[in-house]
């Protein structure tokens, strides 16, 4: 219903602007044809609509700063800005320390267990009653694959 009110308002608002720049259009055409009292009438009315011209009023508008969550860093936005801000220092150091650490030491066990399957199958070969050179020779493995199925 409040659509409605608005819509019909805005509309007689245009309405309104559209008649008044239509007369300004005739009178600019038809400006030379009037006689010089006419010009004066219409210049004291515009002065006098003019000076009853209500006040534009003022807007303001909001612009949020950008932050990170839960970080109040004072007027320039940035958290380490301010000396005070230690916490947040290490809050973001401390994973970033954690993450480092945790990779290199997924890396390190990942190496260990290759290196161990790596020894064990070395062992295996040399275990094994065949000569190095059955494994190097292409027609033993096709044989160990015909007979291992």
């Amino acid at each position: 219903m409040n659509t409605k009110i608005n819509n019909s308002s805005f509309s007689q608002a245009t309405d309104e602007l559209e008649f008044a720049y239509q007369v300004r259009r005739a009178l600019d055409e038809q400006i030379s044809d009037l006689p010089q009292s006419t010009v004066d009438r219409l210049s004291a009315a515009r002065k006098l609509a003019i000076a009853r011209k209500k006040p534009e009023a003022v807007a303001y508008a909001v612009a949020p700063q950008r932050r990170f969550a839960g970080i109040s860093s004072g007027k320039s936005g940035n958290p380490f800005s301010n000396s005070m801000n230690w916490m947040v220092r290490v809050g973001i150091a401390i994973p970033l320390i954690v993450l480092v650490i945790g990779a290199f030491g997924i890396y390190q066990y990942e190496e260990e267990r290759r290196i161990d399957e790596l020894a064990e199958l070395d062992a295996a070969v040399l275990s094994d009653e065949l000569p190095l050179s059955a494994y190097l020779d292409h027609g033993f493995d096709t044989y160990l694959n015909k007979h291992g199925e």
